[in-house]
């Protein structure tokens, strides 16, 4: 897994699927993919709420395909009460079991615990959640990947963001999830070159 949303795409730069349009290889094989690659994907996301739904949905697609989280997603979103952080960071016994029975999302009750806990972790946060994610961030130069192969799995940033997160009490927020947390809110822009979402 390279911390791209496709779960088994051609390790080809990009595939056209439009008469002039050119979108990120593993963007093309699903309608959802498409939509997200277009509309959300490496795009700044800032605001606690927002990137603590990004990085409890990051959690729970460990080992499972990214289309099954973005189908599954308006369910997560009612179950998880819009994943605001105060809410689920009130979540009882009972609302975990609520979760578990819930086959409109994903049912690991790891992940569900983990999106807990994150949530009280998130709430101790003095700078709060966005403020720490995107100091890891990098800011200098950055070179664009030609190809989906140039695209790395982690990174010196997520490497010392899971760490962080580990330390302040975050748990299932590994190098490789935070990497992709990192290029699916704009932290850093892994596009291809040739992707018409490269901006630079």
């Amino acid at each position: 897994m390279t911390g791209l949303p496709g779960p088994s795409v051609p390790r080809t730069s990009v595939v056209p699927v439009e008469v002039g349009r050119t979108r990120c290889g593993w963007a093309t094989s699903a309608p959802e993919y498409v939509r997200y690659h277009d509309e959300e994907w490496g795009w700044p996301l800032r605001g606690d709420d927002a990137l603590f739904e990004r990085l409890c949905l990051e959690a729970f697609q460990s080992g499972l395909s990214w289309i099954t989280i973005l189908r599954k997603r308006p369910a997560f979103r009612a179950a998880f009460e819009g994943f605001a952080v105060d809410a689920v960071a009130r979540f009882t016994a009972d609302d975990e079991e609520r979760l578990m029975a819930d086959a409109a999302i994903v049912r690991n009750r790891a992940k569900i615990r983990a999106a807990i806990g994150n949530a009280r972790a998130a709430q101790r946060l003095p700078e709060g959640l966005s403020e720490l994610l995107w100091s890891f961030a990098p800011t200098g130069p950055r070179s664009r990947p030609a190809t989906l192969a140039d695209v790395p799995a982690t990174s010196p940033g997520s490497v010392a963001m899971a760490r962080e997160l580990k330390r302040r009490g975050f748990v299932f927020v590994g190098p490789t999830t935070a990497y992709a947390l990192m290029q699916a809110t704009g932290m850093v822009d892994d596009h291809v070159a040739d992707c018409f979402r490269a901006t630079a």
